[in-house]
């Protein structure tokens, strides 16, 4: 055992770890980052400049490829050659299904940051008030308030295009300028203001259409559409193109890949964190790291595990598990529904390049005067598109019929699909099987989560209404769809180790730390008390530079 001692210890690069970094170092504190992946640098992004052409088997996924990664496979969430390297390989990584969990993974330097969709939306006060005047879970023990000055603070770092709109369900940020909606859009947009008073807007997307002055190496947007392979001009954000660069400038950080923390080392006569014990992923070597403060950032359920599996004579169920709601109040979005269409009329428009981003609608359901018989609500996300020359696979076409048909641009097609409020149910929850280990030796994770009847009967309006916005528009042949899915598929996991003012029913207090253990944070997805229809990751990010704020003065304070 070799022992090393730190200001702060970070576990997790991705979205929440690499703010975490950012911020603790800057603010001055000696800190390690612990990735339990391998070590990706910013530009060293295998498949990123490859063409079609460069492709091994034409990009498709190989029969070894759906076999070791059958959860991605399984989904429709398809596998290429161009980002198979992104994902866990389950047989290496399983986990455990009660019921259908889809766990999307990437276990590496920046983890989900470099495949995320980007969207980034703040969420609104009725997020952070429904929990409370609908006797839903518990009440935040935080209000957008709390989190505005961070949102700000956020985008500005980030970069977010986007159009202000002026929805109190959909607060405007700090935008840099929108990308376009091309034309069809804009006429789906034209229709649902005038017939539904509902809001069409761009998607708020973490990619840069103008410069950034704090961040130069940054480049903006190259219209490619391959941000999931990586991108060699940083111009979206991700931790190693933004937050673990600027951390890494201050001097302050240290990055220790393949480490896998399995647990948190606790003094019960201090009652306080001290460190972390580690797996080295590739030597199997065990290793000790100590430091001050602590901050969980290895997402939700990676968090949840670290915190299940740390236990003591203090903590016998499970690190700061007082209230017995670790591990519980999974929640995620539900998806796989919704509806598409043909649209004539505009075939001697076009667009610009290949827009990394798509159009969203604004939640609309239980908002005013409108009452569902469920709770919550749902946006849309999708977008307009002419098809391409690859429909011609299916056409009787050869030599020069079939390269004149190659040039032109195919008919247009346009997909709304739902992302709906999942609420937090305490049955919902994932334990540890200590009976059953992985490669090195630690248990496995068992999920037991469902969609309820609230989801259920959501998910009627989500592919009645994008049917009816559809046909509203004059679009054509109209289809709707509603595919079974498990929990998961949303990827974005939340709530298993949530805040609240009480320790009797929550695990975390409104500055993110343990209730019982004053100097460990856990500001990832696991933090949530509630889901909100919109994308999560800019609000862990705003979270977690809010509690590392936090922590750098309770430390100057000595209280930690």
């Amino acid at each position: 055992m070799d022992n090393h001692t730190y200001d702060a210890i970070v576990v997790g690069s991705g979205v929440s770890g690499g703010w975490a970094a950012k911020e603790l170092t800057e603010k001055g504190l000696k800190t390690l980052v612990l990735e339990r992946g391998r070590m990706v640098k910013h530009g060293e992004y295998p498949t990123a400049t490859l063409d079609p052409w460069e492709l091994e088997y034409g990009g498709r996924p190989t029969q070894r490829d759906l076999e070791r990664q059958g959860v991605q496979a399984r989904t429709g969430y398809t596998i290429t050659q161009t980002t198979k390297h992104w994902f866990v390989d389950d047989i290496d990584h399983p986990y455990i299904e009660i019921k259908r969990f889809d766990w999307m993974r990437g276990y590496h330097v920046g983890g989900r940051s470099l495949m995320w969709g980007r969207q980034s939306y703040r969420w609104s006060p009725m997020d952070f008030e429904a929990n409370a005047k609908e006797g839903i879970g518990i009440d935040w023990p935080i209000r957008y308030e709390d989190l505005a000055p961070w949102y700000d603070y956020v985008e500005s770092f980030i970069g977010v295009s986007g159009q202000a709109e002026g929805l109190p369900q959909l607060p405007d940020g700090k935008f840099l300028p929108p990308m376009e909606l091309n034309c069809v859009e804009v006429h789906l947009r034209q229709v649902l203001k005038e017939k539904f008073n509902r809001t069409l807007t761009i998607g708020r997307v973490a990619n840069l259409t103008a410069p950034l002055e704090h961040s130069p190496h940054r480049g903006v947007c190259q219209y490619r559409n391959r941000c999931m392979r990586g991108c060699p001009y940083g111009a979206y954000f991700s931790s190693n193109s933004s937050t673990l660069p600027a951390a890494e400038k201050t001097g302050n950080l240290t990055l220790r890949p393949n480490s896998i923390v399995y647990e948190l080392i606790y003094d019960e006569k201090k009652n306080r964190a001290t460190g972390v014990r580690v797996i080295d992923a590739e030597t199997h070597q065990h290793h000790e790291f100590f430091a001050r403060v602590i901050f969980l950032c290895a997402s939700t359920f990676g968090s949840t595990f670290i915190m299940l599996n740390s236990v003591s004579n203090r903590f016998p169920n499970g690190f700061g598990n007082d209230s017995g709601e670790l591990g519980c109040n999974i929640m995620d979005h539900h998806l796989s529904v919704g509806a598409s269409a043909d649209v004539e009329g505009f075939e001697d428009k076009y667009y610009f390049g290949r827009r990394p981003n798509g159009i969203y609608i604004a939640r609309y359901r239980n908002i005013g005067d409108d009452r569902r018989d469920y709770l919550r609500g749902f946006g849309y996300q999708g977008g307009a598109v002419r098809l391409g020359w690859t429909a011609l696979l299916e056409q009787e076409a050869l030599g020069a019929d079939l390269k004149a048909r190659a040039a032109e641009a195919g008919p247009w097609h346009i997909s709304l699909g739902g992302f709906g409020e999942m609420l937090p149910y305490h049955e919902n929850r994932v334990t540890l099987d200590r009976t059953r280990r992985d490669k090195w030796g630690l248990p496995l994770l068992v999920f037991d989560a469902e969609l309820k009847d609230n989801e259920r009967k959501m998910r009627r309006d989500m592919a009645n209404d994008a049917a009816e916005m559809l046909e509203a528009a004059g679009f054509k042949n109209v289809r709707t769809y509603d595919d079974e899915i498990g929990v998961g598929l949303g990827i974005h996991e939340m709530g298993t180790a949530r805040m609240g003012h009480d320790p009797k029913t929550s695990v975390l207090n409104k500055w993110n730390q343990v209730h019982a253990c004053k100097n460990v944070f856990v500001t990832d997805g696991s933090c949530m008390t509630s889901a909100s229809c919109v994308n999560p990751s800019l609000t862990y990010m705003a979270i977690t530079a809010r509690a590392a704020n936090y922590a750098v003065e309770e430390l100057k304070r000595r209280n930690l």
